[in-house]
Formats: structure tokens, C-alpha cells, sequence
């Protein structure tokens, strides 16, 4: 079962376990009358991994909002240091009108395959949503499934949507850190470093360790068998 951060109390599964819990939803920036629509930025981090849960974000930003957090560098995660995604998480959530953080296990990632437990976590994010989008928008070129909202995709939204950018940094940072916890229980597979992608060092350790319980048996550098 999937873990998502809430505003108050704690989840389960594998990222409980690991992580402190993050504030998954603000509900103190309610606007009292929406001048406009809200529309949601949602995006992933760790469809490629080969380890651990794949993790989505969805963030609802006043225009105001997202012309300040423009202002001190929201973009694309990617485009940004782990300092930097760090320093930002903070403002994003006390911003928002609203988010949410959700996971997608790799339990799930293996039964459903890495698209549709993609799409499972950008649901749960959304759900956790208060208040609920009018809209959302999407990163990438594929609607979600399913979505009991009207939705757009934007191609490389997460450079185009402060609100995906923003999404873009709660997902990162939040899977990073379950990752870097993780990696004590899981040596030798530079994870650490890697967050759970298929690093030469970390496609080594699994020739010749194996793979772990969290490591996406669906992937095929993860069906190795060792010669015992």
C-alpha cells in the first residue's frame, strides 16, 4: 500500500518506516473567494529507478504565489542543486494553496507496471488535495487515467509551470530523503549517490549481490539470478 504524507498524523509502509513524515497538505491558504480556477501542477520523480517507490506531487499556487516563488528560482528539480531543492521546499508548501505528496510502492510498480503505478501516485497526490483542483495540469504528454478532474498535459511543464516545477521539488526531495535513509539498510549499492537509478555502480552491485526487496523485479537489470 502506497504511504502518503498528511498534514497530520503518519502512514505506513516502507517510507513510515524510513522518513519522519512530510506535510503532505496545507489547508491555512484556502483562498476565501477563488478569483480564479485552481489548477493543480502535478509531476513524479523515479519512473526510471530501479529501486524504491516511484513518488508525485501536486501543488495549487495563487498567481502571486508562483510569481514569488519564480522569483527565487522554482523550476525544473532537475535544473537545481539538492541544496537548493532543499532550501525551496519550505516556501513552496508555505505558499500553496494547497498539496500533496503520495507514493506509488514497488509492490505496485511491478503488479500494475511503472506507468500505471505512476499514474496511481499522481492520483493519491491529488486526492490529498484541499482544496480540490478545478484543473489540473500534467507534465508529460499522457493524461492520467481515471482522473475525476479535467486535466492538460504540458511537455516539459516542470519548465513552463511554477506549479509543476513546484511539484517537481516536493517529489524530488521527499523521495531523495527516503533514499538516503534507505541506503544504510541496503550497503553496497551506492544509493546513497545513485537514488535508486541504474549508476554503472549500482548495475555492479547487482551482479554480484542480487537484488533487494525493494528493487523493481519488473526491471529487467533486476531479474538477475546468482550463481550460488
Amino acid at each position: 500500500m502506497a504511504t502518503v504524507r498528511a498534514a497530520r498524523g503518519g502512514g505506513g509502509g516502507v517510507l513510515a518506516r524510513a522518513l519522519k513524515p512530510l506535510p503532505a497538505v496545507t489547508k491555512g491558504n484556502r483562498p476565501a473567494k477563488a478569483a480564479a480556477p485552481l489548477v493543480a501542477g502535478v509531476d513524479e520523480v523515479g519512473r526510471g529507478s530501479l529501486f524504491g517507490p516511484v513518488v508525485a506531487a501536486a501543488v495549487i499556487l495563487s498567481p502571486e504565489a508562483a510569481a514569488i516563488l519564480r522569483d527565487r528560482g522554482v523550476r525544473d528539480s532537475k535544473q537545481l542543486s539538492a541544496a537548493k531543492r532543499q532550501a525551496l521546499v519550505e516556501p513552496i508548501q508555505a505558499l500553496a494553496i494547497a498539496y500533496g505528496v503520495a507514493e506509488a510502492s514497488v509492490e505496485e510498480i511491478d503488479r500494475l507496471n511503472i506507468l500505471g503505478a505512476t499514474f496511481l501516485a499522481m492520483r493519491r497526490a491529488i486526492a490529498l488535495l484541499d482544496p480540490p483542483p478545478d484543473r489540473c495540469l500534467v507534465d508529460g504528454n499522457r493524461p492520467i487515467p481515471d482522473l475525476a478532474y479535467p486535466q492538460d498535459t504540458l511537455v516539459q511543464g516542470d519548465r513552463q509551470s511554477v506549479a509543476i516545477a513546484g511539484a517537481s521539488i516536493l517529489a524530488k526531495v521527499a523521495r531523495d530523503t527516503q533514499i538516503i535513509q534507505l541506503a544504510d539498510h541496503y550497503p553496497g549499492y551506492d544509493l546513497a549517490a545513485n537514488k535508486g537509478y541504474g549508476t554503472a555502480a549500482h548495475r555492479a552491485a547487482l551482479q554480484t549481490l542480487g537484488p533487494t526487496m525493494l528493487h523493481r523485479r519488473s526491471f529487467t537489470p533486476c531479474q538477475l539470478r546468482l550463481d550460488l
